[in-house]
């Protein structure tokens, strides 16, 4: 009984010294996690939505709450000194996962500025075709009610990636639902 007794207390010492190594590792590491992805992955992402930018859109980025809660990290586009867009990143589900897109848009008429593919685990060589310029260029100026030609829209789809397209446009769909319920507060937090 007390060989027992005393082997529980060594593995509850042994587990609960590796959960506080866990947690204080994951504290640690979570700042320099965040600014790899926005060095290496929002980033990039955030050039091909707006490349004309005159500030930095990753330094001068602000989170936001959505109404039902969630924190929308918001990235503002100026020339002049002048707020003309913002993006953000939102996501769907696509053939192999969630497909995260960074979304711009026109402050002044609500269109799409752009869109860059942050994050998806689609099929190589088919579903990550919607990541090539030929299809993201197709949302350029486009309304942000926009939708696959197959669907009566003016996007028109991969090529044997339906699936992938679609979860592109329900990505930007999301993040059109949460830019017009966080304009307001946009407009206050850079104007």
């Amino acid at each position: 009984m007390r060989e027992i007794l005393s082997m529980i207390i060594v593995l509850s010492a042994i587990c609960s010294a590796s959960g506080f190594a866990l947690s204080y590792l994951k504290q640690t590491s979570a700042p320099l996690i965040e600014a790899q992805v926005l060095t290496y992955v929002q980033g990039p992402a955030i050039a091909s939505v707006y490349p004309a930018a005159e500030n930095d859109p990753v330094a001068e980025r602000q989170p936001f709450n959505t109404p039902d809660g969630r924190r929308v990290m918001v990235f503002p586009y100026k020339q002049g000194g002048k707020l003309l867009g913002v993006a953000l990143e939102n996501k769907a589900g696509g053939f192999g996962g969630d497909v995260n897109v960074m979304v711009g848009f026109n402050l002044g008429n609500d269109s799409l500025l752009g869109i860059g593919i942050t994050e998806m685990k689609e099929t190589p060589g088919l579903g990550t075709k919607v990541a090539e310029p030929k299809f993201t260029k197709q949302f350029i100026g486009a309304s942000a009610a926009v939708e696959l030609s197959a669907r009566g829209g003016k996007v028109d789809s991969v090529s044997g990636a339906t699936i992938s397209s679609a979860a592109v446009i329900g990505a930007v769909k999301a993040a059109d639902q949460d830019y017009q319920a966080l304009k307001a507060q946009i407009l206050q937090t850079w104007q």
